[in-house]
């Protein structure tokens, strides 16, 4: 389809025909000789942010598509106190009082300073109850840490953890870093698991082991620690000659902050 356009200039004698597609792109180039330019965001056209602002904005974004997540997962019986030591180390707050049991999985994400470098941990809590553990099992692949929970003042929690660490070595990746962790370890009178009794089953299996409370905060924040530096240099394949194993460090660092004897 054309339009007809009129012309009063005697010079011609045919009539002056135009597409349809002419005229609108035409008139879209009058329009944008018209219009002002759109203002940047300060108000002022034409602004340009200082170098410095720029070459900050240029390293967030570099720090964001960087930066590795590494899944980690605290696994154990249910009542363990996984939801509570997840709690203290994201919060630092304990929260008291009975937790309802944690039904099916959720996480979440917290950033770790090893020796100036950012370690972003992304932190799964999971159902203990046999019931969620086929769910609990799909998640294990792709863990980069495994932090196993056992209640220093339940035996079944702790002789359950052979079973557990069966599981991890049939579904976990053959290099995930492991942890076993006797948890409520705040000098309670219902003490029935020694520390003794822990670390001869670390040796055992080869892990590092330390005992933690999510009411006193012992250790805490140290295993997240411990995790996220041997997730450093495992990520950046430093050859540190100095470098001590993580059952070394924790062991060295876990020493240094044992609960005082009950009473005292």
């Amino acid at each position: 389809m054309c339009t007809k356009m009129a012309t009063t200039d005697d010079s011609m004698d045919d009539d002056v025909f135009e597409s349809d597609d002419e005229l609108r792109g035409r008139l879209a180039v009058s329009q944008r000789q018209t219009l002002p330019k759109t203002p940047s965001p300060t108000g002022y056209r034409g602004y340009q942010p200082p170098p410095e602002v720029l070459k900050l904005a240029e390293n967030d974004i570099l720090e964001d598509t960087e930066q590795k997540t590494h899944k980690t997962i605290l696994l154990g019986d249910s009542g363990v106190g996984k939801t509570s030591l997840l709690v203290k180390f994201d919060t630092g707050k304990f929260q008291s009082g009975n937790f309802s049991a944690t039904v099916g999985i959720g996480f979440t994400n917290k950033i770790v300073n090893v020796d100036q470098t950012r370690i972003k941990l992304q932190i799964w809590d999971t159902a203990g109850q046999e019931r969620f553990r086929s769910i609990t099992h799909a998640y294990y692949r792709d863990a980069h840490a495994l932090l196993l929970l056992y209640d220093v003042t339940n035996k079944t929690s702790f002789d359950n953890i052979r079973a557990w660490l069966g599981e991890i070595r049939e579904y976990a990746q053959g290099d995930v870093v492991i942890m076993l962790l006797g948890n409520k370890a705040d000098c309670g009178p219902q003490r029935a698991i020694r520390r003794e009794e822990g670390e001869r089953l670390a040796r055992e299996y080869n892990v590092c082991f330390m005992e933690t409370s999510a009411k006193s905060g012992q250790n805490v924040d140290l295993a997240f620690l411990a995790v996220a530096r041997e997730l450093k240099y495992r990520q950046t394949g430093e050859q540190d000659q100095n470098r001590i194993s993580i059952q070394d460090y924790t062991k060295e660092q876990s020493h240094k902050s044992q609960c005082p004897p009950c009473g005292s």
